[in-house]
């Protein structure tokens, strides 16, 4: 269960689409999260990965090493 808290303009946006397609703001709301939050973890995961290569937590490759090590070069 999630409740949220929609700013007046988007609440009225969501509510004209679902009456205009005869859906729920509900079904819309889980569609946009739904959407987005591969984005967000993406995100999220490359922000991590930076802060490790600043910090010289990890190493990095470049893409012809990375090729030569998987033998997919030419």
């Amino acid at each position: 269960m999630l409740a949220i808290r929609l700013p007046a303009e988007v609440e009225n946006r969501l509510e004209a689409l679902a009456r205009a397609t005869g859906r729920t703001k509900t079904f819309y709301a889980r569609e946009a999260i739904l959407e987005h939050l591969a984005d967000l973890e993406d995100l999220y995961l490359a922000e991590q990965r930076l802060i490790d290569i600043r910090a010289e937590k990890t190493q990095t490759v470049t893409l012809k090493e990375m090729l030569k090590r998987y033998g997919l070069e030419d």
